[in-house]
């Protein structure tokens, strides 16, 4: 079985899309797992109306805001599938998306996987943007290419730990766990086949900008403690893949 986990939080206009995109999945064994983070909008109410349609579906609410690392951590926690996968609650997945991962997963005996995706726009309509996604990646090379999606991933929990999946309490979370993993000599292998649509809302393009470089600085230095050499090194590499992946 797939544990899907999905973090909640004020999401009310594309939860609903978003769950039905894992409802619709041709593949059928699996479980859902939203962990609403304390939302104060209509995003409870919907979790608790599919709770209704559907036993798989077994939402987790929490009283206290805290992050998506902490509603991801809480969802792996209650996860009872073999493979874990995560989605975010604005993203919407392809309708093979879990047969094919899972497949492929199977195929290369791997322990950690992800694949392609395309930028869509805030109604969920692609833009044409798609991410390739390298055959395999290892730490020093993840360290200079961000490229992992959350919403693409999916592990076996029999061959990754699940305290290896627990996301640290950092910015950047999903990287930092990545990287966690990649660090202890495993590779991750990537389906170079567009499966999921990442949902770009609309905001301040240039402030995230500048925010995604002060957390991936942030990351070398005091998580991964690279030195500054290093750091500048692995930084040039992760800012022109960066940048090549949204023009």
């Amino acid at each position: 079985m797939i544990s899907v986990v999905i973090p909640v939080y004020n999401v009310e206009k594309y939860l609903p899309e978003t769950l039905d995109s894992v409802i619709n999945q041709s593949y059928t064994d699996w479980e859902l797992i939203p962990v609403d983070d304390a939302s104060t909008d209509g995003s409870r109410s919907i979790l608790m109306e599919y709770e209704k349609k559907d036993a798989r579906i077994r939402p987790i609410y929490l009283d206290e805001n805290k992050g998506a690392w902490n509603a991801r951590n809480a969802g792996i926690d209650k996860a009872q599938g073999q493979y874990i996968a995560f989605l975010d609650g604005d993203d919407v997945w392809n309708a093979g998306k879990l047969e094919s991962q899972l497949a492929f997963l199977q195929e290369k005996k791997a322990g950690f996987t992800f694949t392609g995706y395309e930028f869509a726009d805030e109604k969920a309509m692609p833009t044409g943007k798609v991410v390739r996604v390298p055959a395999t990646i290892t730490y020093k090379e993840a360290l200079k290419n961000t490229t992992i999606f959350t919403s693409t991933v999916m592990f076996d929990t029999l061959l990754i730990d699940k305290a290896l999946i627990h996301m640290p309490h950092i910015k950047s979370e999903d990287t930092a766990t990545w990287w966690q993993i990649l660090r202890t000599g495993v590779t991750g292998y990537g389906l170079d086949e567009s499966l999921t649509l990442y949902r770009r809302i609309s905001g301040s393009l240039s402030a995230n900008k500048l925010e995604a470089i002060r957390r991936i600085w942030i990351l070398y230095r005091k998580a991964e403690k690279l030195s500054v050499a290093y750091s500048i090194y692995n930084f040039i590499f992760y800012a022109f893949r960066a940048v090549k992946r949204r023009v």
